[in-house]
């Protein structure tokens, strides 16, 4: 009876599981294909003005989500600024996971010189707070799209560099790694065929949390004015404007930060459901 139970209890939190994991997975699908059929979706330009139509509520006029106070459609906005979002975060992730692989590699492999030199660098980085070094790196390298996803790619390198350091210390000392040194396979070849395959799978649950965390930072600087310009669409530079009529329309600012908080959960959760499918807790 008391294993019956146990089981039945562990089958509803593995269901459950599953559920949010495919509702997170059905929300990104759906804002990838908002963002790649933009132009077919989107019922106007994003940065078209219509000044009679100013703060139009939801419904009215037309208009799903209502107007800005330029008169430009919110809905259009939002669309197009998943096209900014999910680049920064796609970008970030890539350029994060390719700097981490190169420095985390070298400090794995290369001799303890080489290794205490990357790791006092890494080390640095993630000593400063993540918003205050990217307004640091911003700042110095200038506004805008660009430069933003190179500053975030920087930033975010660290985490990658300590996870595939640990890993490559630990798998080189195994059986088959020690055996493919003995018989003079290439290190290229060691890393792609033993080190990438075995590491590959928390690099991608680091990898959807970066793309989490790039997504909040990149609408904050976009809020603070150092991100993406105007009058390009971003859900940062929504939540800037809307500042300003907070109490008359509020709306302005509820639409863009609930897809902000939608989008941010949903690669933390398949981030996280991630994490425990491939490193499984040992339950009774």
């Amino acid at each position: 009876m008391l294993f019956s139970g146990k089981f039945a209890l562990k089958f509803n939190v593995k269901r459950t599981r599953n559920i949010i994991l495919y509702s997170a997975l059905i929300f990104i699908g759906l804002l990838v294909f908002s963002a790649l059929a933009a132009p077919l979706i989107a019922p106007c330009d994003p940065t078209e003005q219509h000044l009679q139509d100013r703060f139009m509520k939801p419904g009215e006029g037309g208009y799903l989500m209502g107007t800005d106070d330029l008169g430009r459609d919110v809905f259009s906005r939002i669309i197009y600024g998943s096209r900014s979002a999910l680049l920064v975060g796609f970008t970030t992730a890539g350029a994060a996971m390719l700097l981490g692989l190169i420095t985390g590699l070298a400090a794995g492999l290369g001799n303890r010189w080489v290794e205490s030199a990357l790791m006092l660098f890494t080390d640095s980085l993630l000593a400063f707070p993540t918003i205050l070094l990217a307004l640091t790196v911003v700042t110095f390298m200038g506004y805008g799209l660009v430069q933003v996803m190179l500053a975030l790619g920087i930033i975010f390198s660290p985490v990658f560099t300590r996870i595939v350091r640990a890993e490559t210390m630990a798998l080189q000392y195994e059986g088959y790694v020690e055996a493919a040194k003995v018989l003079g396979t290439p290190t290229y070849k060691i890393i792609t065929k033993h080190f990438l395959p075995n590491m590959m799978g928390k690099l991608i649950v680091q990898g959807a949390i970066t793309f989490a965390a790039s997504i909040v930072i990149e609408s904050s600087l976009s809020y603070l004015g150092l991100g993406i310009q105007p009058p390009n669409a971003s859900w940062g530079l929504m939540l800037k404007d809307a500042r300003n009529f907070i109490l008359t329309s509020p709306y302005l600012a509820i639409y863009p930060g609930v897809v902000i908080a939608l989008t941010v959960l949903s690669f933390n959760l398949i981030g996280d459901i991630l994490s425990e499918k491939i490193n499984p807790r040992i339950e009774d």
